[in-house]
């Protein structure tokens, strides 16, 4: 039987020839393989998105005209000593950071126990509503996430309606409620992590530790928060990152509470070397948080 017979209807022999030819090429020289994968997302990495915020830094260092308010470039510290030197930006940073921190730790002091709940005491139905109330928030906008905690904590909101007969007022907008209202936005990148990795947890080493006698706290402490403090940190990078770049949420539910996106906001046109000085802040916060995080050793069980 000749070789054209074993061609298949509405195909070319030279096409099936000329792709056994690309694929014996590619068998044969991993590295051509290897960037043919890589070519496309290192070209987004690297082209848009790292180039993007080289260009960012660089703007950091230009000047800005005082009488006509122009930018030009040049090379100039000014801008972010201005961050430690102009009291108000040295305390939103600080303040930026505290939020973040504090947005980070609550969130895990709620994950934990509610994974626990979900991944070894709660039945599957159980399991499956609480998965859909945690994400619930993620299927919103952004923007609608936060007129809603607007809306709760408003003069005429939810707290004064119903809890206003019994005496309890609502503590109005406040840096709290900003930390309240980016705990609930940022809340699924930290319980879902934490409720996958206690799910992994074998329950013989819960049963082992109570035969040993230790109670549920122990338990917690001494057992399960050592094995999940990668998909903690995991998850801490999420919550901490992104609270230090939100401004909208001290914007609508924080009074006067400034963080370092408003600072940002409100210089990207009266100054944008400041601005982008100030948008280094939280790389730089991000990276120093990652630097304690790898001297932990978590960073490489993740």
């Amino acid at each position: 039987m000749s070789k054209v017979d074993h061609v298949v209807p509405g195909t070319s022999s030279v096409g099936t020839e000329g792709t056994k030819r690309a694929s014996t090429y590619l068998f044969q020289r991993s590295r051509v393989r290897l960037i043919g994968l890589l070519a496309l997302p290192m070209t987004w990495l690297v082209g848009v998105y790292i180039v993007s915020l080289f260009l960012l830094l660089v703007t950091a260092f230009w000047v800005i005209n005082p009488f006509t308010s122009r930018v030009s470039p040049g090379f100039t510290l000014d801008n972010f000593i201005s961050i430690i030197a102009v009291p108000a930006y040295l305390s939103t940073s600080l303040r930026t950071l505290g939020m973040a921190l504090a947005v980070t730790a609550i969130a895990v002091v709620f994950a934990v126990p509610l994974g626990i709940y979900m991944a070894k005491l709660a039945s599957p139905l159980m399991r499956n509503i609480l998965a859909v109330a945690i994400t619930l928030p993620l299927w919103a906008g952004y923007l609608v996430k936060i007129l809603a905690m607007r809306l709760v904590f408003t003069e005429n909101g939810f707290i004064n309606w119903a809890l206003g007969p019994l005496g309890v007022q609502s503590p109005g907008f406040n840096v709290w409620v900003a930390i309240i209202t980016l705990t609930y936005l940022w809340f699924p990148y930290m319980a879902l992590p934490v409720f996958t990795a206690i799910r992994q947890i074998p329950n013989s080493l819960f049963d082992a530790s109570a035969d040993m006698g230790a109670k549920s706290f122990a338990t917690i402490t001494r057992v399960v928060i050592p094995l999940i403090i990668p998909a903690i940190i995991a998850g801490s990078v999420f919550t901490f990152s992104l609270s230090l770049g939100d401004y909208l949420a001290a914007r609508f539910t924080g009074g006067a509470t400034q963080m370092i996106g408003s600072i940002i906001a409100s210089n990207i046109n009266l100054n944008p070397p400041v601005a982008a000085a100030f948008s280094m802040v939280p790389i730089a916060f991000v990276v120093m948080y990652l630097m304690v995080a790898r001297r932990t050793g978590s960073l490489e069980r993740m």
